[in-house]
């Protein structure tokens, strides 16, 4: 009885087909998460840079993004713990990510890229734990630290891929197209 309730949760057996599917979705997850996380950091100080934002500036705005990611870790793990939809609060999250990015690309003024900044920080710390608790909630406590393993790897794939595309398009239409 408990080889089989093993090899069920494992994703072998008469539910394999269900969860090969969610651990495909999982990996796609992971895979755009990467994506569209890439254009904040680095590529936000070009952003700015050629929008006429001094290094000063720049450097408040995203201070306050470090900060936020800072004290948001636990707060963001804890709301996570706390509601019943791992789900929802990974796709709340998501959310106020694109969020942040519309309000970068449509208001570069300092107090909404601020903003922009603290919303994306606080999602961000929202999200990891998310992922993680959905990944769990897949596998077991048994397969968790080779999920965790995958998560990495479709994150790192999709930072790689974004990145070629930022600079392939930077390269060949120029760097606005970057934030396109």
């Amino acid at each position: 009885m408990t080889r089989s309730i093993l090899r069920i949760g494992l994703g072998v057996g008469p539910s394999a087909a269900p969860m090969s599917r969610s651990l495909r979705g999982l990996d796609w997850l992971n895979f755009f998460v990467a994506n569209f996380q890439t254009g904040f950091g680095p590529f936000i100080s070009v952003y700015l840079t050629g929008v006429g934002w001094t290094q000063g500036a720049i450097g408040v705005a995203l201070s306050a993004g470090t900060v936020a990611a800072m004290l948001g870790q636990v707060p963001g793990g804890a709301l996570v713990d706390a509601v019943r939809s791992k789900r929802a609060a990974g796709a709340a999250a998501i959310a106020a990510i694109i969020a942040s990015a519309l309000l970068i690309a449509l208001w570069p003024a300092l107090f909404p890229i601020a903003l922009a900044e603290i919303l994306h920080s606080f999602a961000s710390s929202v999200l990891g734990p998310a992922i993680a608790a959905l990944s769990l909630a897949v596998v077991g406590r048994g397969a968790f630290g080779e999920r965790l393993g995958r998560n990495a790897r479709y994150l790192a794939i999709g930072n790689a891929v974004a990145a070629g595309l930022m600079g392939t398009f930077g390269y060949y239409i120029g760097e606005r197209a970057i934030f396109c």
